[in-house]
């Protein structure tokens, strides 16, 4: 994906849309640690947590409580990044 972003030039997609790419990777990561799913060990544990038989959220259970948390993490993360950038 990122690589044909760029028109299959690694070096367009490194040097004038290296903005381009990290929004994309932060977007990736952001919303991946949000779903039990998206995060390998956020799966992990809750494969392991079931196992054991101790209760864990549905998967969208998970998602709010998730958002509530992180959310506001992510932005300010944002705010913080996008200050250092400019």
């Amino acid at each position: 994906m990122f690589f044909e972003l760029a028109g299959g030039d690694a070096r367009e997609l490194m040097g004038p849309l290296a903005g381009t790419l990290a929004a994309i990777s932060m977007g990736a990561v952001y919303m991946g640690a949000m779903t039990y799913i998206g995060n390998a060990p956020n799966f992990m544990i809750y494969a392991i947590a079931v196992e054991r038989g101790i209760k864990m959220p549905s998967f969208f259970g998970y998602m709010l409580y998730s958002a509530v948390v992180l959310l506001p993490v992510f932005i300010l993360l944002t705010f913080v990044l996008l200050a250092r950038a400019a």
